[in-house]
């Protein structure tokens, strides 16, 4: 009999135990599993795209201070005669351009995903920061130095932060975040926010509040696709 109450309490004990362990494992399994705070700059770091929102902070943003002219822009950083607008029309055309004096572009032609249309003719297009220069500014640009700013601004070492698309969507996107503009052609609109997310991951710049629930409610209806990032901040 005592041998029966005592196998009782230890099954009862046990039991209980496992209540306590079960909360506590749940809440640990919703926590974002990445956190990037603690990476180095150059360090590649791959997550879903909804874990890279997770782990983006979120702040209020202020604009105060903010000036283009802040970001120096379509440089030469290789010297070579092309500034950073011609290699990106260089790397997206579909077909090749000429290149004649001072990088002059002639022919070729091009696609722009925002919306779906294509254009052979170099003038007919803008090249845009997927992460507009003042949305950087808000959300952390601010405090970088003049040649930091310089580099986001000529960011070729990442295909997602520079892109040629047609004058009129850029600027009808102009300095807006997603929750003020979606590419209208609406089967980009899932590379768009998932290229967006990777974008601020890639410099580690935040989120307001209103932009991290359009992100949200957008990402939900996309895939969880990975996304792979060298960090540059």
């Amino acid at each position: 009999m005592r041998l029966a109450c005592t196998r009782r309490t230890l099954i009862t004990a046990l039991f209980a135990l496992l209540a306590l362990l079960v909360p506590a494992t749940a809440h640990a399994a919703a926590a974002p599993p990445h956190q990037l705070a603690h990476r180095a700059p150059g360090e590649t770091v791959t997550l879903p795209v909804r874990d890279a929102l997770a782990a983006l902070t979120v702040a209020d943003e202020s604009r105060a201070g903010y000036s283009r002219d802040k970001f120096k822009h379509w440089t030469d950083a290789d010297k070579n005669g092309c500034n950073t607008r011609a290699e990106v029309l260089l790397a997206e055309a579909v077909n090749a351009p000429e290149i004649g004096p001072k990088c002059a572009l002639t022919g070729g032609s091009w696609y722009s995903p925002y919306d779906d249309q294509y254009f052979n003719n170099a003038s007919k297009l803008d090249v845009d920061h997927l992460v507009p220069l003042a949305e950087a500014w808000d959300s952390g640009a601010f405090a970088w130095t003049p040649k930091e700013r310089e580099a986001y601004a000529n960011d070729l070492d990442d295909p997602r932060a520079l892109i040629a698309v047609s004058a009129a969507s850029n600027r009808s996107k102009a300095d807006k975040d997603p929750t003020e503009w979606l590419p209208p052609y609406a089967p980009y609109r899932c590379t768009y926010v998932t290229d967006w997310v990777a974008d601020k991951t890639r410099y580690q710049l935040s989120i307001d509040p209103a932009e991290h629930n359009a992100l949200d409610e957008r990402l939900a209806a996309c895939p969880d696709q990975p996304i792979t990032v060298t960090l540059a901040h």
